[in-house]
């Protein structure tokens, strides 16, 4: 008896993972590999674009052929801000350059001073002076130093469209990807900005596709419908903008804790832009306000710190339970006030850093302030996302979402919205297929595939205030 599965390529920057998923969206067959990075010309690190385009190929090919499996459709997510150029015959023309690669000052005065300056660029494309993570700024960056190169590129194809391109031999942008803080897209008119068709960068840009369409291919002799590929952040939205209706934000937490808000339409506004908010889109072409926050970073710095100074594990706060008699008995002592942004667009470490750890009777007692300072600038940072919409309910996925403490005290920072832990399984590959299920899933999203754990505020905590 042969399984109809969906083949999904979610290509991190660590891992390049490969899935079957079955109709009802459970996962039946799972690769993983890494690849060592290669240098470019100027010696910094990057992804190996060919070693990478070999894997695909070779684990489709191979999968497509097993009987077990009836594969459908196939579909791609990738991490953004990559573009990889080809020319007419398909032929990749120079390094996968790296979104953190410094880039030149005088190279971005020259655009920004030509049309206008970088906070009107940046409004108008939600997107923030990022550097190379503004994407066509790379495309810029080739044509004004390289022009013989750019000359011969007939695409620049985000990666998650190349990963597509591999499989179709079809050259196509998605708006997932064109949208997210590339400077590309011009928010108000809903087409690329000025500064792209002035320069004539659209031309290198391939035909906008809709994410939700796919295109019938043959594939090894085999029929199956190819999505274009999305990007990765937008992708991981996906499984719960199926799942709910209701309004919500998603504070997507890692190293960054991302506060997405896909029910507010509100223009970013210069002030917002410098407190590091930015849109991404949605794909169907929504552009969804979000605001960043290195918390996990400072998370990991700060636990290290800890673990030194009470002679306990790294990892050691795991262990730790939330004890609302500590919190309200540290509210009393210290002061604990919402962190103002910096001029640099960033909020600020929290005060923790600050604090003398002498001053705590014990591990637990210094952690819980650690997440309350850390709980100031996270309501700073949703509160900007929050701001001119109604949501009702707020999801926290990643790695704060197992993290009782922090779940605790969002709850008690936000007692008007219903708070919850949320999982999905693979949610990047997920919303992958799901952005596509109508074109090869005749069963209906399951109602279960985000798992959720509700968290009330905490009872001492009412007395207390």
């Amino acid at each position: 008896m042969t399984t109809a599965v969906i083949a999904i390529f979610d290509i991190g920057k660590t891992n390049k993972k490969f899935f079957l998923l079955d109709e009802g969206y459970k996962i039946v067959l799972e690769r993983s590999v890494q690849f060592d990075e290669i240098n470019d010309e100027d010696g910094d690190a990057c992804d190996d674009v060919n070693r990478l385009s070999q894997w695909v190929i070779k684990t489709l090919t191979e999968i497509i052929q097993v009987p077990e499996f009836d594969i459908r459709a196939v579909n791609f997510s990738a991490y953004g801000a990559s573009l990889v150029y080809i020319d007419e015959q398909g032929k990749v023309l120079a390094p996968l350059y790296n979104y953190l690669k410094a880039y030149p000052e005088a190279v971005r005065n020259e655009l920004y001073d030509k049309y206008g300056g970088a906070e009107k660029i940046s409004c108008e494309t939600a997107s923030p002076v990022l550097g190379c993570l503004n994407s066509g700024m790379q495309l810029y960056r080739l044509k004004t130093e390289r022009p013989a190169l750019y000359a011969q590129v007939q695409f620049a194809l985000h990666l998650p469209q190349y990963i597509s391109f591999l499989i179709t031999k079809r050259s196509f942008s998605d708006i997932t990807s064109i949208g997210c803080h590339t400077q590309l897209w011009d928010y108000g008119k809903n087409d690329y900005h000025h500064w792209v068709t002035a320069e004539g960068i659209d031309k290198k840009l391939a035909p906008l596709v809709p994410a939700y369409k796919t295109t019938e291919i043959v594939f090894c002799e085999r029929t199956i419908k190819a999505g274009p590929g999305l990007h990765d952040s937008s992708a991981a939205l996906i499984p719960y903008l199926s799942v709910f209706k209701e309004p919500f934000i998603l504070i997507s937490t890692g190293t960054w804790c991302i506060s997405l808000n896909p029910f507010n339409d509100t223009p970013l506004t210069t002030d917002e832009l410098k407190k590091d908010c930015l849109c991404y889109m949605e794909y169907h072409g929504r552009p969804v306000k979000a605001s960043r926050l290195f918390a996990g970073h400072e998370h990991e710095l700060q636990v290290k710190e800890l673990a030194t100074h009470f002679n306990k594990p790294v990892d050691f706060y795991k262990t730790v339970q939330y004890d609302g008699t500590i919190v309200a008995s540290l509210q009393k002592r210290y002061r604990f006030e919402k962190q103002a942004y910096e001029n640099n667009g960033h909020l600020p470490s929290s005060g923790f850093g600050k604090r003398e750890l002498a001053g705590f009777k014990n591990y637990e007692e210094a952690y819980h302030c650690l997440m309350l300072d850390i709980m100031q600038q996270q309501l700073a940072a949703t509160q900007l996302v929050i701001t001119g919409s109604a949501v009702n309910r707020i999801f926290v996925d990643g790695g704060f979402g197992n993290n009782a403490v922090y779940m605790h005290l969002l709850a008690l920072s936000f007692p008007h919205i219903e708070v919850y832990a949320a999982s999905v399984a693979q949610a990047t590959a997920m919303g992958a297929a799901l952005a596509i299920h109508n074109e090869w899933n005749t069963h209906p999203v399951p109602a279960d595939m985000v798992k959720l754990k509700y968290y009330k505020i905490p009872d001492i905590l009412n007395q207390v205030q």
